[in-house]
This record gives C-alpha cells, sequence and structure tokens, in this order.
C-alpha cells in the first residue's frame, strides 16, 4: 500500500469514516506536529505529553463518526480534542500527586527540558501557519488564545489571570475565535 500524499478534508473525513489506515497515517503526518504543540505547551513535559498525544489520536479514530462539517473544519475539532485531553490529563489525580511528589531537581529539569520540548512542536504548529493567523488578531485577543489554547486555561482561570469578569471573558474569546475563522477564511 502506497501513502496518501494530499487529501481534501471531505475526503480525509469520508476515508477515516471508512477506517482506512493509510488516511489515518495521513492524518497522523499531517497534523501531529501542531497537535502535540498544543498539548505540550498545557501539560509541560515530553513524557506526558507523548502520552496524551497517542490518546489524542485514538479518540480522533474512535470518534472520527461524531465530527460535523456544518461545525467547523476537521483541525478545530482536532485541536479541541487534543486541548480537553491535556487539560484533563494534568487536571487527574495521578498526575497532580506526581507533580507534587517531584523533588526540586526533578521540578528544575522538568522546566529546562519543557523549555527544550517546545521548540520542536512550536516550529512544527508555525508550518501551518498558525502562528501568522494568531498574531492578526488584536494583542488582548491573542492573550486569550493563548492562555486558553495554549496554556490550557479554563475560562475562569482566565478571568482570574486577567482580573475580568467571566462575562466578559467569555465575550472576549467568543470574538476572537470569531475573527480567526474570518482570518482563516482569508487563507483558503
Amino acid at each position: 500500500m502506497s501513502p496518501i500524499t494530499h487529501l481534501s478534508e471531505e475526503t480525509l473525513i469520508s476515508l477515516l469514516q471508512k477506517r482506512d489506515r493509510r488516511a489515518f497515517n495521513y492524518l497522523y503526518d499531517s497534523y501531529s506536529g501542531a497537535l502535540y504543540g498544543v498539548v505540550i505547551r498545557i501539560v509541560l513535559h515530553k513524557n506526558y505529553a507523548d502520552e496524551v498525544i497517542q490518546n489524542v489520536f485514538v479518540k480522533i479514530w474512535n470518534n472520527i463518526e461524531q465530527f460535523d462539517e456544518q461545525k467547523g473544519r476537521v483541525y478545530t475539532w482536532m485541536l479541541n480534542i487534543a486541548r480537553n485531553a491535556a487539560i484533563d490529563y494534568i487536571k487527574s489525580k495521578g498526575v497532580k500527586n506526581e507533580q507534587k511528589n517531584q523533588s526540586l531537581p526533578d521540578v528544575v529539569n522538568r522546566s529546562e527540558s519543557s523549555n527544550y520540548a517546545v521548540t520542536e512542536p512550536q516550529e512544527k504548529t508555525d508550518l501551518i501557519g498558525l502562528q501568522d493567523v494568531i498574531n492578526k488578531l488584536k494583542p488582548e485577543w491573542r492573550k486569550l488564545i493563548d492562555l486558553a489554547y495554549y496554556q490550557g486555561y479554563t475560562q475562569k482561570e482566565i478571568a482570574e489571570e486577567l482580573d475580568l469578569p467571566i462575562g466578559t471573558v467569555k465575550t472576549r474569546v467568543r470574538a476572537a475565535l470569531l475573527q480567526l475563522k474570518v482570518v482563516l477564511n482569508e487563507y483558503q
């Protein structure tokens, strides 16, 4: 079986729903770097990120029938799966306990290794032009997108971090996402 070199989003979804393994390989090759970049910014540790990204692709494979093209693009759908999986992972009891039980040298080493590990996924994420798209947003909207989608903050945590009412955060995040949609449409 020869590898697939290019697929439209519609064809990719159709093949994935038919359980075509070549389509899954194409999906992984095309999107794993970008999704990994999102995951590692939230979990901050390569070993955790590797585990989460594996779970993300299993969820995508097992739940592809739930994708609704009327609600958005497949990348956005997968991005939300990755973000939510990363947040769930770091909030899990086992991870919290493990982080509490680390000795100081392990914490220092983790910080150093996480800075190193983030470099490659950011470069992979930027290959699809995501940073260019985000840079077209207002600075305050970029901050919200960064906190919500790259650092894994909930809207409540963003409100606390930025000292804003939760309603304001919700409105601004929605406005930022709508603007992102406009900018992404310009790229098509």
